[in-house]
């Protein structure tokens, strides 16, 4: 069967990893058994990604970046170099915790910086952004920008990823001019042309 995929001969790949058409695998990576890779990824340099992660399509991942058993990461997600994602609370080398692993779900659109450390059994929001070096203890709302140590509410970015100002009750982007609103729950909407969030 013809691989779909582009893999540079120094990485170690699973017969059993199922990787997606176009992904490109850069060198010295390796990708362990029952891990999934969607399509038109961007695996850089020394990334490792165990069984039983789920990456989905369109996801770029740079260099020196572990994905441990519980992490998924959905489509279009940006994961910055050196990130480091966990999967036990509290390790001990000479206790065994696997029935312990905690999920972590990094969801659609979102962005960690470079450096930042994501502590297992959160969930990162749609398009939010992770600061360079951030390190986050809770979930992350959808939108949120995440800075410092411990990970603290700075405000929140557009889709493309520039800061939102907020005017009144609107939150409105001077990049790409899209607009948002909080609702009851305090969540961030994106406001369409018909005036519906």
């Amino acid at each position: 069967m013809k691989r779909e995929y582009q893999a540079d001969a120094t990485s170690l790949i699973s017969e059993q990893a199922r990787i997606g058409r176009g992904t490109r695998i850069w060198q010295f990576c390796n990708i362990m058994a029952d891990a999934v890779i969607g399509e038109n990824c961007n695996i850089g340099q020394n990334v490792f990604i165990e069984s039983g992660v789920h990456v989905g399509d369109r996801v770029k991942i740079k260099n020196n970046v572990a994905l441990y058993q519980g992490v998924v990461c959905e489509d279009d997600v940006f994961l910055g170099p050196n990130c480091v994602f966990t999967n036990v609370i509290n390790p001990r080398s000479f206790i065994e915790r696997k029935k312990e692993f905690r999920q972590t779900v990094v969801k659609k659109g979102a962005t960690i910086g470079a450096n930042a450390t994501i502590i297992c059994g959160n969930t990162i929001g749609r398009y939010a952004m992770i600061g360079a070096g951030a390190v986050v203890t809770h979930d992350v709302g959808d939108y949120q920008l995440i800075v410092g140590n411990p990970g603290r509410v700075a405000g929140y970015v557009c889709v493309c990823g520039e800061k939102l100002q907020q005017e009144g009750g609107i939150w409105q982007c001077r990049g790409c001019g899209r607009r948002y609103r909080r609702d009851d729950s305090e969540e961030m909407e994106e406001e369409t042309q018909d005036g519906i969030y």
